[in-house]
């Protein structure tokens, strides 16, 4: 009996590392993505250097041989965007990587299935860009004056581990 609890334990920890990495992946995007939407360059200079911190920490460690090759297809990429937006508080050009920041970590947490929270994929139709969000409620990282904060609508949505 100790040895199968042993085993389920083991099991266990092995498997909640991987998403352990995805979290805080996701976290600072996330932290990017409430700056950009609050027009906070500063703020979202950090959080992404939170998020390069955190896609430079092996993120792929643990995870099966399938989901460490589609995070690795796109690592690179999330570190390219994540690095300029870490570089200037300048919130339009950290906006023009953002987007495709936001594309490919969408195309990471779809088919890694790893992610914890309720993700939702958002769609700014004047931008004509994608970003993800951890709320339904509309907060639009391309604009933030009050006119176009909300603009925008939810086209998918990321269940925990699905």
């Amino acid at each position: 009996m100790l040895t199968l609890t042993l085993s389920v334990l083991l099991a266990s920890a092995k498997y909640s590392a991987p998403g352990n990495a995805i979290d805080k992946i996701t976290a600072a995007y996330l932290g990017v993505k409430n700056a950009l939407a609050a027009g906070n360059g500063t703020v979202a200079e950090t959080k992404a250097k939170e998020l390069l911190d955190a896609l430079s920490a092996d993120p792929a460690k643990g995870l099966k041989p399938g989901q460490q090759k589609l995070l690795n297809s796109y690592l690179d990429k999330l570190k390219f965007d994540s690095r300029h937006i870490s570089e200037t508080n300048d919130v339009e050009h950290q906006r023009e990587h953002f987007e495709s920041l936001s594309k490919n970590l969408y195309e990471v947490l779809k088919g890694l299935k790893l992610n914890t929270t309720t993700i939702y994929m958002d769609y700014c139709p004047m931008k004509k860009a994608y970003w993800l969000s951890e709320t339904a409620a509309i907060k639009n990282p391309y604009y933030n004056d009050k006119m176009m904060a909300t603009c925008g609508s939810a086209k998918a949505t990321l269940t925990p581990g699905k």
